[in-house]
């Protein structure tokens, strides 16, 4: 039975997960890898962030038949990856997941051994890029910079990519890394 990895992607809303995310995609197109798709009680908003909007009431009909792998909430908002990606590692893809932090431990009761990523970047790069967001107002952008920094109990070796800079840069990085992780598509499937 050939099995994949799952990298796991985290950080604090701002840093750009969705940004980098997008850089690195059309970059792998030669990897062996699916970037899941994330189910959210919310419409999609802005080019950067592609996701399935779903009702609140859609999102509890698939939670109670089992239908994610995992799944958060995080202000206000429910946020699920779908079963798929079972069967994604379970092909012998590499599948990356735009996750949170809270959700860390639920990963590792059912996934033992994924790859977790932490995207990093200033308070105040922070504060400019959800400001010019527009999805929150002052109280919630402080809010949300109070747990900025805060790492969940998780696996020792996390892989941190700065994103403070020009997004070539920790995109670039994390290229690199899902290059590592991810085998070409012309390597014979084991």
């Amino acid at each position: 039975m050939r099995t994949g990895t799952l990298v796991y992607i985290v950080g604090a809303s701002g840093v750009g997960k969705d940004s980098l995310l997008s850089f690195a995609r059309p970059r792998l197109s030669d990897r062996r890898i699916a970037f899941a798709h994330r189910y959210i009680t919310r419409p999609c908003v802005g080019a950067e962030e592609t996701h399935v909007p779903l009702t609140p009431a859609e999102f509890s009909l698939r939670l109670t038949h089992g239908l994610f792998a995992l799944h958060w909430d995080s202000h206000g908002v429910r946020y699920g990856i779908g079963r798929e990606i079972d069967g994604w590692l379970s092909a012998g893809l590499t599948v990356v997941v735009n996750g949170s932090r809270a959700a860390v431990p639920r990963l590792l009761d059912r996934y033992p051994s994924p790859l977790v990523v932490m995207i990093t970047a200033s308070l105040d790069t922070l504060r400019r890029r959800l400001i010019a967001r527009g999805r929150e107002a002052g109280a919630d952008v402080e809010e949300r910079l109070a747990g900025a920094n805060r790492v969940p109990d998780g696996p020792a070796d996390w892989h941190v990519i700065d994103n403070d800079g020009p997004l070539d840069q920790g995109g670039s990085r994390l290229v690199a890394l899902l290059r590592q992780t991810a085998s070409p598509l012309s390597a014979p499937l084991q």
